[in-house]
Formats: structure tokens, sequence, C-alpha cells
């Protein structure tokens, strides 16, 4: 396909992702950069961790987002006292006819909101991986389908850490963004203040996308052109993660282990789908810099030095960026 007909074929089926964000922000006031990550993980059919102090409108953004679509959605409020089967479902014995029958979960929804994920324990988590990994569930001896699309949107409280478990280093990895969200501006709480400080706020949204929309557009995406120039800048950037005294010396103590090729694939997949949201057929090296810091925060492990210094994985990503060559 030709960058002409391609840069036409985006024009004529992203439509739909303006719509759903002018339906979003009817009662999401400010957060256009979640609002765009949450549009993202839904275009490259990845799941995202959203990390911020409580009432910040994580959760709410996620329900308005499933409001928008013709998609089923399930929250669960992750507690240390929940059971796998409490997600997945369970095996269920009918004495009539001495058999097993399964009887599935609430997991099977397209859109997953996972509250406080960090408070529910190791079993939880590991059924919760096979669902993101596989995009299959088990039980007993069989192994049944998710619907699709299927995102997992989980939350989680960066500042009470009482009762929590810390999510092992393999499920972080299978998220495709980790998602900062910050304080609103003063003129944003305003705003807030002035549409929600009532007995009975408004949080629905009317549907305005189907699950065929997000399928074409997802087939775009992979076809949006990527430079080699702009490849080798995405390995060249991952590779400093690894090796970071190749690019910042003083970086060699500060970072115990780097990003996986799994941050290789994703960051070339989320800039391109960077460049689908903007109508271009290409992708840009400004692309790749966007989005190389929700790719890559939850990938990079500081060592205790860095923590000591008190450093974030952002400082680290933000130096690594401004010495890596831009093509």
């Amino acid at each position: 396909m030709t960058t002409e007909l391609l840069q036409e074929k985006i024009a004529e089926s992203s439509g739909w992702i303006q719509a759903v964000k002018n339906e979003m922000a009817q009662i999401l006031v400010g957060q256009e950069r979640l609002v765009d990550r949450l549009l993202i993980g839904l275009l490259c059919n990845g799941h995202i961790l959203l990390e911020g102090v409580p009432g910040l409108a994580k959760t709410l953004a996620v329900k308005a987002l499933s409001g928008s679509l013709h998609a089923s959605f399930a929250r669960f409020q992750f507690t240390p006292d929940l059971l796998p089967a409490d997600l997945v479902g369970t095996m269920v014995y009918h004495p009539h006819d001495a058999k097993f029958e399964p009887k599935l979960g609430p997991i099977f929804n397209n859109l997953i909101l996972a509250d406080e994920i960090n408070r529910a324990p190791a079993k939880v988590q590991s059924a919760l991986l096979e669902a993101m990994q596989e995009r299959q569930v088990t039980l007993g001896e069989r192994s049944y389908l998710l619907p699709e699309p299927f995102l997992v949107l989980a939350t989680q409280n960066p500042i009470d850490q009482e009762g929590t478990y810390q999510l092992p280093e393999a499920q972080l990895d299978r998220f495709l963004l980790k998602v900062t969200v910050g304080y609103p501006t003063k003129d944003e709480e305003l705003t807030i203040l002035n549409r929600m400080a009532t007995s009975a706020p408004s949080y629905k949204t009317q549907t305005v996308a189907t699950p065929e929309q997000v399928a074409a557009s997802r087939a775009l995406v992979n076809e949006i052109y990527i430079d080699p120039a702009v490849q080798t800048y995405i390995v060249e950037i991952i590779h400093a993660t690894r090796f970071p005294a190749t690019v910042d010396a003083p970086l060699k103590n500060l970072i115990r282990a780097g990003a996986s090729p799994r941050g290789t694939i994703n960051l070339a997949l989320t800039a391109r789908a960077r460049a689908f949201m903007q109508g271009r057929a290409f992708v840009t090296p400004q692309d790749v810099k966007d989005m190389a810091l929700d790719v890559l925060r939850h990938r990079i492990l500081l060592t205790y030095e860095a923590e000591a210094e008190e450093m974030t994985t952002d400082t680290i990503i933000n130096r690594l960026l401004a010495k890596v060559a831009v093509p």
C-alpha cells in the first residue's frame, strides 16, 4: 500500500478517535494525555497500568472509555481476600448428572478495570497473568478464549503501600504502558468544581464507536511505515537502557536492569499508534521520544544508589534520550 493511499485510509477510519475523545470530555476534565494513552492501548491491543494518588479520575477515565465503545465492561476492586475464581470463574459440580461444568467469571468482558491491582495476592496475579498474556482462561482441562478486544486497565496507588503486594516484574512487563496521572491545573480544577460538586453528577457517556472500527484501525496501524533510521533509533534507546555507560558513563551505577525486547516491540508499536492518531502514515523520531517514558518506566530497574539519590526512572530515561543521537 502506497503512503498516499494509506494516508487516505487513515483519514477515513480514524474519525471514531475524535468522537470518543469528545464524548469522554463530557465527563472528564483535562487529562488529555491520559485519554491519548488509553486510546493508544486500544489501538495496540495492549494493557495499561495507571499510577496516581486517589481521586485523579483514573477509574472515571476507564469507565468513560468503556461507555464510549460498544463493548462490555467489568470492574474489580482488588483486595487481599480476592480469589482467582472470583476473577476467572471455576468448575461447578452438578449432582443430577454427576458432571463438572465451567462457570465463566466476569473477566470474560472486553474492558477490565483492575482497581488497585497491587492489593491482590500472588494467586490472583497468576490467574490474571494468563489472561493478559495468552488472552485465554484455563478451567479444568480446557482453555477458553477471551473476547476481542480484551484490555486490562489497572490502577495502583503509589503512596499507600500498607496491605499491598508488589507486582512481579514478569507481570509488569506485560503492560504495554505505565502511565502516571498527575494533578489537574487550577483552571481544570475550577471546572471540576463547577461540574461535579453536585449531589448527583452525571458520569454517563454515549456509544460512538464499535469494536469493528477499532479492529479496522489496528490493521492500519500495523501498515504505518517506520524508516530504518527510526528503527535503529528505537534499538539504540533500548540498548542504552541495558548498557547506559555507552552513552552516559555516570548512569552505569544507576541502572540495575534494562528493558527487554518486549520494550523494543512496544516502543515501535506505540509510535505507530501515535502517528495514526495524528493522521500520519509514517513514524517520526518525535513519536518515539513521546512514547518512551510510558513504555519504559516500568521496564527499567534502578540500583540502590539511584534510589538513595531519590532518582526516578523518568529522570534516567530523559537523560538517556538526551544522549542518544536522533536521526
